[in-house]
């Protein structure tokens, strides 16, 4: 086989190697002058004078006149054009759709939800709701389709990232194998990424949540579904077959009697989540709670946080349990922080048993913390991804 050779030093690759790292330079200081960029890239006058005209040429910058002087003339000011385009990001799950709009530096601009509820979730339907929704927020910012350059999108499911389709979803209709980029190309017509939701949590968390400063952690979800998002080495850990992370499926001696089935919910789900914990609460003290109304989850959470004896042995149970899978995670990998995350999972009288379970073992984990509350770590996730994708949009690789 004949080898080819690598045009490292060819100008166009060069040159494209150069834009590159100034268009970087600009979104991450917002606005600079042309001396700025010279000292920031160690590249010369010139090559940055020909890049920042390449870039001007391409409607990316543009100029905001001279700056301050500091004794001399005074420099021109020049700045990353974020408003040129749009990005998208999108959680899907059993109950609702979730949508956010930014603008190229991530910059919030609309967000909006879409409940399922009474509505078809096979993936068309899923799709076409989602192609509505697009419509919506891009007239309301007075966006034209051609100005979103990318579509993120988060699924409760195993993803072949690479391919970008959904192995399954339980909790809704249809969802086997399905070519869920291919479809929402079709609609967006820009660059589509999807993704499984607990690794875009991950992700989110470490974009602007509670792990903005690690490279090695777990954000651990339990809420109505439970599953993991693994970050190792500054990245998304997926796995071979993409289902790293599905802590759902654990087998653990108390509760797993028999092998998981990858079309069914993890046993663990029946148990650590906001249903199991309802039934555990029925079976002990029946369908309502001392006063009479009714309780959900949330309800013996709060119960169990101010002393209640029967949701505390409630809680502890579940406590007992993600203190196993911690320490598990911990042998395995390692990390420097796990998160916990969801409404079940972020909630305080879950962590605090947990921690008091750990107390003392020699392989816990470092530190074990809530995620961020409000942050929306899923869509923010997508919107780092995105954030990461666009040069490569926004300038494209020259031809060889």
């Amino acid at each position: 086989m004949k080898k080819k050779s690598i045009p490292i030093g060819r100008p166009s690759v060069l040159r494209h190697a150069n834009a590159h790292g100034i268009l970087k330079l600009l979104r991450e200081c917002g606005s600079c002058s042309r001396a700025d960029l010279v000292r920031a890239s160690n590249l010369s006058a010139p090559t940055v004078t020909n890049v920042v005209k390449d870039l001007l040429s391409e409607g990316l910058v543009e100029p905001l006149g001279e700056g301050e002087s500091n004794g001399g003339r005074p420099p021109d000011m020049i700045r990353f054009r974020a408003e040129r385009g749009c990005l998208l990001a999108v959680e899907i799950s059993a109950e609702s759709i979730l949508l956010l709009l930014t603008d190229l530096n991530g910059s919030e601009l609309e967000t909006q939800k879409l409940s399922l509820a009474k509505r078809k979730t096979t993936p068309d339907a899923i799709c076409g709701y989602i192609g509505e929704e697009l419509k919506i927020l891009l007239r309301k910012q007075k966006k034209t389709r051609a100005q979103l350059l990318a579509m993120v999108v988060g699924v409760p499911a195993i993803t072949n990232v690479e391919e970008g389709s959904v192995l399954s979803i339980s909790t809704l209709e249809g969802w086997r194998s399905v070519p869920l980029r291919a479809m929402l190309s079709k609609i967006a017509n820009c660059l589509v990424i999807v993704e499984n939701d607990m690794n875009l949590a991950a992700l989110g968390e470490h974009y602007c949540g509670a792990a903005q400063s690690e490279k090695n952690f777990v954000f651990m979800k339990i809420g109505t579904n439970v599953g993991a998002g693994i970050f190792l080495g500054g990245r998304i850990h997926h796995g071979s077959q993409w289902s790293a992370g599905e802590i759902a499926y654990l087998r653990l001696p108390s509760i797993s009697r028999r092998q998981p089935t990858i079309h069914e919910f993890g046993e663990l789900e029946m148990v650590l989540t906001s249903s199991g914990i309802l039934k555990s609460w029925q079976e002990e003290s029946g369908k309502t709670s001392r006063t009479g109304r009714e309780i959900d989850a949330m309800g013996i959470l709060n119960l169990a946080q101010a002393g209640d004896v029967r949701a505390e042995k409630i809680v502890r149970q579940r406590a007992e349990i993600v203190a196993d899978i911690i320490v598990n995670l911990s042998l395995i990998l390692n990390p420097g922080l796990i998160l916990l995350g969801g409404e079940i999972g972020s909630h305080p009288a879950l962590i605090d048993l947990v921690r008091k379970q750990l107390e003392g073992d020699e392989f816990a984990v470092t530190k074990v913390g809530a995620s961020a509350p409000g942050n929306r770590a899923v869509l923010w996730g997508a919107i780092s991804l995105a954030l990461d994708a666009i040069p490569g949009v926004l300038l494209p690789q020259p031809a060889i």
